[in-house]
């Protein structure tokens, strides 16, 4: 049974590697056009003022500097309620590393941003989402490492219904700004799903690796 668990990480990273090469590709190919025009048109018919204030407002927490203030506040937290550096490090390595995936990735795919109806301006690149990747890196890591210290299944259920509300509320955001195609944020989930299981691999193996010394 523990060599199943040790593996699982490894096994949906894998899995959503080939997505995202999948979904790459159908974006490369302008076969999600119709996907992203029918997601679009739903999300953005959701509009009124305070909707609007709503996606903002968890745009802002998605953004380079709500993430960089939550992580800061998060890993004093971390350090003084659990004081696990390993578990900092992890921390760490998956909102970091997810931040400069993006960033080549963008620099690789250079998908230009939507033009109908924003609400919001952005610069750079689009494909993938960089507040996608961002959520689900901070919020899944959060997650993975607070599992471990709670006991109760009822906060377990708590800690994992929050968490994905949290990363699907910030990637609706960005489709209801009208700053992203919907591909953009399910590629940006995808590609941080493989960076955060990589780091959960190699997490567990220096675990494994310091209990056996």
């Amino acid at each position: 049974m523990k060599v199943k668990h040790d593996r699982r990480a490894h096994v949906w990273a894998l899995l959503a590697a080939l997505l995202f090469i999948v979904v790459s590709w159908l974006v490369i190919e302008d076969k999600l056009s119709s996907f992203d025009s029918g997601v679009i048109g739903v999300v953005q018919g959701w509009e009124s003022p305070s909707v609007t204030r709503i996606a903002e407002t968890l745009s802002a927490i998605g953004s380079t500097i709500g993430v960089i203030v939550i992580v800061a506040v998060v890993g004093i937290l971390l350090a003084a309620m659990l004081g696990h550096r390993k578990e900092l490090v992890l921390f760490g390595f998956s909102v970091g590393g997810a931040a400069l995936l993006n960033t080549v990735l963008k620099s690789t795919f250079q998908r230009e941003r939507p033009t109908l109806h924003r609400l919001a301006e952005e610069t750079g690149y689009s494909f993938p989402s960089g507040h996608s990747m961002a959520a689900f890196a901070l919020y899944g890591v959060l997650a993975f490492l607070l599992w471990r210290h709670v006991k109760s299944r009822k906060g377990r259920l708590i800690l994992i219904v929050s968490a994905v509300l949290l990363v699907i509320s910030i990637g609706l955001s960005r489709i209801y700004l009208g700053v992203h195609y919907p591909s953009d944020v399910l590629a940006g989930y995808l590609a941080s799903m493989v960076w955060l299981g990589l780091g959960i691999e190699l997490f567990r193996g220096w675990l494994g690796s310091s209990s056996k010394s």
